[in-house]
C-alpha cells in the first residue's frame, strides 16, 4: 500500500539579524545578478553568506556552476553550518541531480531543520529533503530570479513567508486563475517542476507516489508536445494515482497558453481530482512563494490554495 505523504517538520521563519548560505547547486551563476541579489537579502535584515564556489564553472560543462563535488560541499558545508538559519539557491539551470548522491544525508540529519528556497532545478532537492528528511521547504524564487529581482509583489510575498508567514496563508485566485477541474481537496503540498519530477522516476530515493497530496506544477521552455510526453510519463508509471488535487503554475515559453491548455486539460482532467490553473508560480514575471510538505486545501471553484498552518514555525 502507498504511504500517503504526511506533513513535514516546518523550519523556523527568518528574523532580522540571521545569516543565511546563498549556494549554487544548479546552473552558472552571473556575478551581477548575484549581486544584486545578495544585496536585497541585506535590505530585509539578513546577512548572506556566499559559498566559496557559487561563481565558479565547470571546467568543460558551460550549464553547470562548478564541479559536482563542489557544489555538493556547499551546500552540505552550508547546511551543517549552525550559525545559518537558511540555504537559498543562487539559480536553478540544471545540476542538481548530479550532487544528491554526493551529500551526505546523515550529516545533514545531524544537522537538524534548516529552510531551504529555491524553485526549478531545485525541486529534486525539495523532494529529498522531504524523503530523506521528513522537513518542509518553500519553492520560491532563487537569489538571481527576474522575478525576485524586479517584480515587487515576488520580493514582497517572499519576505513576508520568510518573517510573517501566518501573513500568506492563501494563494489566488489572481486574474488569470481558472477552474480547470471542480471540486475541494485536502493534502500535504509537493512538487514543482514537471520536468524534474518525471526525470526522478526510478531514482532509488524519489517519492514513490504523489498519491494523496496536493501537487504542484510548472515548467518552461517546454513546447505542448513535450509536456505531454512528461505528463504520460507519470500518468503511466502510476506516481499520479491516488493524488488528491493539482495546483498549476506558468507555463512560460511552452507554446500558445490555449495549446498548453489542451494538453493539461486532457492529461489531467480524466483523473477525476480538482485542478486550478494559472495560480502564478513558478517561471513567470511574477511568482508567489509556496510551502511544500505543509497541508492545504485546494478549492478548485474558488480558485485558491488555502495551508492549515503557515509555511515556517
Amino acid at each position: 500500500m502507498t504511504r500517503e505523504p504526511q506533513p513535514l517538520t516546518r523550519p523556523r521563519r527568518l528574523r532580522p539579524g540571521d545569516r543565511v548560505g546563498v549556494v549554487a547547486p544548479s546552473g552558472p551563476v552571473p556575478r551581477e545578478r548575484l549581486t544584486a541579489g545578495v544585496e536585497l537579502l541585506r535590505e530585509w535584515g539578513l546577512e548572506p553568506v556566499v559559498g566559496p564556489h557559487v561563481l565558479e564553472r565547470h571546467p568543460y560543462l558551460d550549464y553547470v556552476a562548478g564541479t559536482d563535488e563542489d557544489r555538493a560541499r556547499d551546500l552540505q558545508d552550508a547546511w551543517c553550518d549552525p550559525s545559518l538559519a537558511a540555504v537559498i539557491s543562487a539559480r536553478g539551470g540544471y545540476g542538481t541531480q548530479r550532487v544528491l548522491d554526493l551529500l551526505d544525508w546523515e550529516r545533514l540529519r545531524a544537522a537538524g531543520p534548516k529552510l531551504f528556497v529555491g524553485f526549478s532545478d531545485l525541486t529534486v532537492l525539495h523532494e529529498a529533503l522531504a524523503q530523506r528528511l521528513a522537513l518542509a521547504s518553500l519553492h520560491a524564487p532563487t537569489a538571481t530570479t527576474d522575478a525576485l529581482l524586479n517584480d515587487p509583489a515576488t520580493r514582497e510575498h517572499l519576505r513576508s513567508t520568510l518573517f510573517a508567514p501566518e501573513t500568506v496563508r492563501e494563494i489566488g485566485p489572481g486574474e488569470a486563475t481558472r477552474t480547470l477541474v471542480p471540486g475541494r481537496a485536502h493534502g500535504v503540498t509537493l512538487g514543482g517542476n514537471l520536468s524534474l519530477l518525471a526525470a526522478e522516476r526510478g531514482t532509488r530515493h524519489a517519492r514513490p507516489s504523489a498519491a494523496g497530496g496536493i501537487l504542484l506544477l510548472e515548467d518552461v521552455h517546454q513546447p505542448p508536445y513535450s509536456l505531454d510526453r512528461l505528463l504520460t510519463q507519470l500518468l503511466r508509471s502510476g506516481w499520479l494515482d491516488g493524488v488528491s488535487g493539482i495546483a498549476l503554475g506558468s507555463w512560460a515559453h511552452c507554446g500558445d497558453y490555449e495549446d498548453v491548455r489542451a494538453v493539461l486539460r486532457e492529461r489531467l482532467a480524466p483523473l477525476g481530482v480538482p485542478v486550478v490553473e494559472e495560480l502564478g508560480f513558478g517561471h513567470g514575471p511574477s511568482t508567489p512563494t509556496l510551502p511544500l510538505g505543509v497541508p492545504a486545501v485546494l478549492d478548485a471553484d474558488a480558485r485558491t490554495l488555502t495551508y492549515d498552518e503557515p509555511g515556517l514555525s
